[in-house]
């Protein structure tokens, strides 16, 4: 009895008919300029592949990736949920050990060659197909969240570090790279894949491992005036955003347009996937800024969850719209859960237990959601495709 309840719990149609047929007539096309990618890490994973078993699924290596780094941010969350270890002013707060430090940049570049290695394996056994990439893009979106979430444990709340608050704007950066990518396919029909994803990867495996080898302290420098390797850290992040990356993607959908060889949708279309990310933004901001007892402060860890989560949410289902040639949704009902806390938090000045509370439920409001999101649209593909998402298809 409870198997067919969770069985129909999960078959939950998100997708329509065209999505299926829009699928249907998917061919990935992909453009890698990357030094780094061109002449080091794919030839270390072309290499690398060759020791797997062809009957390991390729689905599988991805999921198996990206647990790698949700186990390291669950590791530090437990050493240090509130971001107060690597902290000099708060010595009531005990140290993260080096090991683990260690051990999380050994899982960070686990889960980066797994990332690479998962669709060589699908064309190496013949299993390529629409269910693998949105399999693997739509855990890419989340762990957007997961890696600056990871980083912030090693600087921590302190004078060498920032802010909270600046922490979470570090990740809407992560965030909104890696949305205009994909809204750069979606208007091109071409996925050109940032530079930054590799230098951020194997950046934040070097800089683990640096600090399980060195400890916290190497990071507690200024290097000019009042300018720390935290500071500096934050600055990459947005340079590497506002100059390697947006300028890139937008010069791309105007050369697609300019010859006609993208999608050429009107403008109105073209923006469509914009909006419910500049909506999600807009209430974000608001919601940490307008909260009675600082939520962002209170609970860092639970706002980057949430945020992360809906962030994933309204990502997918782009990467769906882009894949199946259909329109993107232009509004995703999780703000309006949003909405809902931000309002309910306005009642509860003075008292910060009960708007934590509010917190939890509506990150368990997002999680759930997306789980279910995700779990019934890939069960709905690969009943289409009739393939199993962890076991090969053998031809």
């Amino acid at each position: 009895m409870l198997e067919m309840t969770l069985a129909n719990l999960f078959n939950y149609k998100y997708l329509d008919k065209h999505h299926l047929n829009g699928f249907d007539n998917y061919k990935y096309s992909s453009v890698d300029t990357n030094p780094i990618g061109i002449y080091v890490m794919h030839p270390f994973w072309n290499k690398l592949v060759e020791y797997f078993p062809r009957w390991l699924a390729p689905n599988l290596i991805t999921f198996v990736g990206f647990l790698f780094t949700v186990l390291s941010f669950v590791w530090l969350s437990f050493y240090d949920y509130h971001y107060y270890a690597s902290s000099l002013t708060h010595p009531n707060y005990p140290p993260v050990p080096k090991w683990l430090f260690s051990l999380v940049g050994i899982c960070v570049f686990l889960a980066y060659t797994l990332d690479g290695i998962d669709g060589k394996q699908a064309r190496r056994t013949g299993n390529s197909g629409p269910v693998g990439e949105l399999f693997d893009h739509g855990l890419d979106s989340w762990t957007a969240m997961f890696v600056p979430a990871l980083l912030y444990s090693i600087f921590g709340r302190s004078d060498f570090s920032v802010s909270p608050f600046r922490m979470y704007l570090i990740c809407w950066n992560v965030f909104i790279s890696f949305y205009a990518s994909h809204w750069e396919k979606y208007n091109t029909g071409v996925l050109y894949l940032p530079w930054s994803y590799d230098l951020s990867m194997l950046g934040t495996t070097v800089v683990f491992w640096v600090t399980g080898y060195y400890g916290i302290e190497f990071w507690k420098v200024y290097l000019y005036r009042d300018i720390t390797l935290g500071h500096l850290l934050e600055i990459t992040f947005y340079v590497s955003s506002f100059i390697s990356n947006l300028p890139v993607v937008i010069y791309n959908i105007y050369h697609s347009y300019k010859t006609g060889t993208g999608k050429n949708r009107p403008l109105l279309e073209a923006m469509r996937p914009l909006y419910p990310l500049v909506a999600f933004v807009a209430l974000s901001y608001y919601w940490v800024r307008t909260s009675p007892n600082d939520i962002m402060d209170l609970d860092p860890r639970a706002v980057f969850i949430t945020t992360g989560t809906i962030f994933s949410n309204i990502c997918c289902r782009l990467i769906v719209a882009q894949m199946s040639n259909t329109r993107c949704d232009a509004f995703n009902w999780l703000l309006v859960a949003q909405a809902v806390d931000i309002v309910l938090s306005s009642f509860f000045v003075g008292m910060p237990r009960a708007e934590l509370c509010l917190l939890y439920v509506f990150c368990t409001v997002a999680l759930l959601a997306h789980i279910h999101y995700g779990s019934c649209v890939v069960r709905q593909m690969c009943k289409h495709f009739k393939i199993r998402v962890f076991k090969i298809k053998h031809k």
